[in-house]
């Protein structure tokens, strides 16, 4: 075999062994991504049910639940637009309030409810860390 032919063949295997690597890859994360979706999503079209995914919005006001159990809550996430129920049991973040953002992680059921694995409250866009806030110049407006 011509020298020539032996680069060719090395370069095809190399290829080919990326792709296959590639392939493996996405396969595998496939099965692993949770998927986004916001209420109005949920009310537009069927969610899948029992696959991980991703529920994000606001905790509307007066719908946390605490059962007797001391460890479930029920609660309610929406966008303005639509509303899904939640239902989570384990400890809930501190910043988890009515009223402020939500990201929880878990599977819808048949029903159209959501039971939530793993709870992430959001802070409000204001927030800032304290080593930060007194590191940054206050601007003031003078009003008349």
């Amino acid at each position: 075999m011509k020298p020539k032919h032996q680069r060719l063949t090395l370069v095809g295997l190399a290829v080919a062994a990326v792709l296959g690597a590639s392939a493996l890859a996405l396969s595998a994360l496939q099965g692993e991504a949770a998927f986004f979706y916001a209420p109005s999503d949920v009310a537009k079209a069927a969610p899948p049910v029992d696959r991980a995914v991703r529920l994000g919005g606001m905790v509307e006001a007066g719908s946390i639940k605490r059962q007797p159990d001391g460890v479930t809550i029920a609660f309610t996430v929406t966008d303005g637009a639509a509303q899904v129920p939640v239902r989570f049991s384990g400890i809930a973040p501190d910043l988890f309030k009515e009223n402020s953002g939500v990201v929880a992680e878990g599977r819808f059921r048949p029903d159209g409810s959501f039971v939530a694995d793993n709870l992430l409250a959001k802070h409000d866009e204001r927030y800032m860390p304290p080593e930060v806030a007194g590191k940054m110049h206050k601007s003031e407006t003078l009003e008349q």
